[in-house]
């Protein structure tokens, strides 16, 4: 199990400094009002490598259901940077059509993270433990949609350049996939929860079927 945590923590390494190189290096940088397909590649690549991984190794699925939910929780607490984004809106550096909802929604996950890690990360608040994952979820999905139409729906808009230059390159390079498998990851786990009630079930089904 160590061994997984140590390769899993080299390999994140290795990718905030890619993320950190390319950016530097302007790879990720867009002057047009398109998706950036470098942005993209380097967003989801981190995804479905994960997923691969989770599906052909049983070592690793146990060493990402050894990870502390309320760990993994509370580093969401990061997102409530999101005021950053309606800050350069209002500056008109950024678009509406992506900064409100993406600098709001991230505000609402980042503020409530660390109550949702302390008090809803067991079993008897599972379903309101997995709804508030899923809705950080959507937050990035919304966030990551309203990004990439933003330039597309408005062309003479203000641009999403800011998003394809350091330092918030990172954001949609490094952070955005990164917090999404956090999400991904607390709510695998808490899918295998038991509540009290289906304990109780299981405890009265065995016990009289063994007596």
């Amino acid at each position: 199990m160590n061994r997984y945590g140590k390769l899993t923590s080299w390999l994140v390494g290795a990718w905030f400094g890619i993320a950190l190189a390319g950016s530097a290096f302007g790879w990720f940088r867009n002057t047009e009002q398109r998706v950036g397909t470098a942005v993209a590649i380097a967003a989801t690549t981190p995804l479905l490598l994960f997923a691969v991984w989770y599906a052909v190794s049983a070592g690793f699925r146990a060493f990402v259901f050894s990870l502390n939910p309320k760990v993994l929780t509370a580093l969401q607490t990061w997102r409530i940077i999101g005021f950053v984004f309606l800050w350069l809106e209002a500056h008109r550096l950024l678009p509406a059509r992506f900064a409100i909802p993406a600098g709001y929604g991230d505000i609402l996950i980042g503020a409530t993270a660390s109550l949702v890690a302390w008090q809803l990360a067991e079993a008897r608040s599972r379903n309101a433990f997995i709804a508030w994952q899923l809705l950080g979820m959507a937050d990035l999905v919304v966030a990551v949609g309203s990004g990439t139409l933003a330039g597309l729906l408005d062309p003479q808009g203000v641009s999403m350049l800011p998003m394809t230059v350091l330092p918030l390159s990172l954001v949609p390079t490094f952070l955005v996939p990164l917090f999404f498998l956090f999400h991904v990851i607390t709510i695998v786990q808490a899918r295998k929860w038991r509540t009290v009630r289906e304990q109780a079930f299981e405890g009265r089904h065995f016990g009289g079927a063994v007596s």
